[in-house]
């Protein structure tokens, strides 16, 4: 009686594992799913502007000691740029590789990450891509939202990038023309980016993953948390990454203001 129960149990779980697994993949792959969420999360953010510019100034003093506080730590960039490109903003399937990031949930089911733990993952991305050299690297991006940005990363870092459809088998196929060793694979998006996740740890290589609060962190060596799903959020990610690179390898480029990287292209 006991093995049996036990059996009916492990049945259970699997059975949940598979469900999340399917409605983490499809918030990532179902393009009608994803204008939905990314058209709830502008909203989200043109309603946090506006709030903003009503408050003029601070009403407690805890809050200002919190300020005061923020303004002291050592963030790549004030909390407001994170805000206002909602790299915090999540979906609504939460895994259990993401659930210790995840400072909330909303209302209306979003998940919100901790934008203090935000910071620190970006910080320990920055410092562990910088222990390779451009040409040991290569940066998947097959998600539109961020071809822009990632293309201009490749231009400033010198690291090959991989747009649009990823080549499948030229890290693990030594028979193909275009093959080639690197050391370490960036993903932006593991569920769309899984061909080349996958070639990458065949070969036993390294990887540095962005995850959204959808994602399984399986495979990854480093890991940078935050919205992965829209223009603002990956233009962030990639211009910390390209300024944190840049200047590690003492790489003298020109690099784009902030507002270049965050801008929506029409």
């Amino acid at each position: 009686m006991p093995k049996k129960k036990k059996e009916t149990t492990e049945e259970k779980n699997e059975q949940i594992d598979e469900k999340l697994s399917k409605e983490a993949e499809s918030e990532s792959t179902d393009e009608k799913k994803i204008k939905e969420i990314e058209e709830k999360k502008k909203k989200i953010l043109e309603k946090v502007a506006k709030l903003k510019e009503k408050v003029e100034e601070t009403k407690t003093e805890e809050l200002k000691e919190k300020v005061k506080a923020k303004k002291k730590t050592d963030m790549l960039l004030p909390l407001d740029e994170y805000v206002k490109a909602g790299i915090y903003l999540g979906t609504k399937v939460v895994t259990p590789d993401m659930r210790p990031f995840v400072y909330r949930r909303r209302a209306d089911g979003l998940a919100i990450f901790n934008t203090n733990l935000i910071d620190e993952k970006l910080k320990e991305g920055i410092e562990f891509l910088s222990k390779f050299n451009p040409e040991d690297v290569i940066l998947v991006c097959k998600r539109q939202a961020g071809w822009k940005a990632a293309r201009k990363f490749g231009e400033l870092t010198g690291i090959r990038v991989f747009l649009k459809k990823y080549p499948a088998g030229i890290l693990t196929n030594i028979q193909l023309p275009d093959f080639f060793e690197n050391e370490l694979t960036i993903i932006t998006d593991s569920w769309i980016d899984k061909n080349a996740l996958n070639d990458t740890l065949k070969v036993h290589k390294k990887v540095l993953m962005i995850c959204d609060t959808n994602n399984f962190s399986k495979g990854a060596d480093c890991v940078i948390i935050g919205n992965n799903k829209s223009e603002k959020s990956l233009g962030l990610i990639f211009y910390l990454l390209a300024k944190g690179y840049c200047k590690a390898k003492e790489i003298n480029k020109e690099i784009p203001e902030l507002e270049w990287w965050v801008e929506e292209i029409d």
